[in-house]
């Protein structure tokens, strides 16, 4: 039995939505490591068609993944990622406590790539405009919990705007952060529109490593999330 079939969040005719974990790739590795893909045979529920991912998560980052049960609803749920109305939240540990307890980031992101450091997403006039917002929760040992709402969907984009529009990296982040321990990044709900019928919507319970750290699923609950 696949690891992710009982981490299923929300199923109907048209969606599956994923509780991810931390560490399993969406697109498969060039070196040959297990990916989602490996696991989409065990995920048809009685359909004959293997669901296929709307989106991504880094492969460090755990929660709400979006999978389509057929093409035409690929189709309508990728555009609702592209037109902006998908709602997302994001909840993460990060490196130091904001003095303010919610603001917005708006740090237009471009690529870089270096022989040395590979690439990264840096801030840049030239980049692509990126938005987010986000409400400190808690804090515990230097540290902070944070829930992250971004209104555009950049590569990297939460994990480039702590660093760089808050000014402390999410914990363990192998790139923007110390890379000590698990990356602490999460995805906490998802909500897809689908017109007239309800959306496709969950929320992915947080990870034992949030808990490891201090950060307890009755964080969010108290907060209303």
């Amino acid at each position: 039995m696949s690891l992710l079939h009982d981490r299923v969040l929300f199923i109907d005719g048209e969606a599956i939505i994923l509780d991810k974990p931390a560490g399993l790739p969406v697109d498969a590795p060039r070196d040959g490591s297990l990916s989602l893909e490996n696991h989409l045979s065990s995920l048809t529920f009685g359909f004959q068609r293997w669901p296929r991912p709307v989106h991504r998560l880094d492969r460090d980052t755990s929660g709400c993944l979006l999978l389509a049960r057929n093409p035409k609803a690929h189709k309508r749920f990728a555009a609702a990622f592209e037109a902006g109305t998908v709602a997302k939240r994001y909840v993460a540990v990060v490196d130091g406590v904001p003095a303010e307890d919610s603001g917005t980031i708006e740090l237009s992101l471009k690529k870089i790539s270096t022989a040395t450091q590979g690439w990264r997403m840096i801030p840049a006039k030239a980049g692509k405009t990126a938005l987010t917002e986000w409400r400190k929760i808690a804090e515990k040992d230097g540290r902070a919990l944070i829930v992250f709402t971004p209104r555009t969907g950049r590569t990297h984009q939460i994990r480039t705007h702590a660093l760089h529009g808050l000014g402390f990296g999410i914990a363990g982040d192998p790139v923007y952060g110390s890379g000590e321990g698990p990356m602490l990044l999460h995805s906490r709900f998802l909500s897809i529109p689908r017109g007239e019928k309800p959306p496709a919507e969950a929320s992915a319970p947080l990870p034992p490593t949030f808990v490891a750290a201090g950060f307890g699923q009755e964080l969010l609950e108290q907060a209303g999330l």
